[in-house]
């Protein structure tokens, strides 16, 4: 079956709020145009195969390899394929590069949602999708913030903030286009390891890190103001 470039989900960048989002304060994300792409067959027999065909920086597809594994299949689970009763081929592609920070974890996880819902005649809207790609996203990340599926879902420009519930989110529209240059070290990092980080900051100065969270929260309003007005200067200075 030839890939199909409805079955996507998107790259992103976090443009203020990396690691801060998981604490419930706003966070601003771009989703970029490159994406990853999946089909799925199913067919008799049992387990599960995965062929990475994603374009990745040296050495990421092998080290995430198992925490990838765990992802796809907490997807099928979500969406009720049995692998110990049926034989799953999943396939990953696009034209994202599967590097750190860019949310290629999350991209992959929707893209196999989408396809996983065609296959098994279901045909997931956005909220299914992100929904799905949220479970995934929990092989990779433990308890993930939801902004990278949400990205990934939706693409655009987003506001995010987490709550004690479901998450809140709005598209930004913005009065002019424009580009983001990025650049990756090539390092493969893993993110519950440095979300772990913060939260031990965290816990052995309280004080200091509400502080910080203070000046972002003032911070990221200002960048929202900025980034409604298209007005980059300022943006950029934040």
């Amino acid at each position: 079956m030839a890939q199909n470039s409805a079955h996507k989900g998107f790259g992103k960048l976090i443009l203020f709020g990396e690691h801060f989002v998981v604490y419930k304060v706003p966070a601003l994300v771009a989703a970029v145009s490159d994406f990853t792409d999946c089909t799925v067959e199913i067919g008799e027999g049992s387990g599960l195969e995965t062929v990475d065909n994603r374009p990745a920086v040296p050495g990421y597809k092998v080290e995430k390899k198992d925490e990838q594994d765990e992802a796809t299949k907490l997807v099928l689970k979500h969406l009720g394929v049995d692998i110990e009763k049926q034989r799953v081929v999943v396939t990953f592609g696009g034209n994202l590069c599967a590097v750190s920070g860019i949310g290629a974890s999350a991209a992959s996880c929707v893209a196999l949602a989408r396809a996983a819902g065609e296959r098994i005649g279901r045909p997931l809207s956005n909220e299914e999708a992100n929904a799905a790609g949220y479970e995934g996203e929990k092989g990779y990340h433990g308890t993930p913030s939801g902004i990278d599926n949400t990205a990934a879902t939706y693409g655009g420009i987003l506001r995010f903030q987490r709550t004690d519930g479901d998450p809140i989110f709005d598209t930004k529209r913005l009065p002019v286009g424009t580009h983001i240059v990025y650049a990756s070290t090539g390092i493969t990092a893993s993110t519950t390891k440095v979300v772990g980080d913060v939260r031990q900051k965290r816990e052995a100065d309280p004080a200091w890190f509400e502080a910080l969270l203070g000046k972002y929260t003032a911070l990221v309003g200002k960048a929202e103001v900025a980034l409604e007005a298209g007005n980059w200067p300022v943006l950029g200075g934040l």
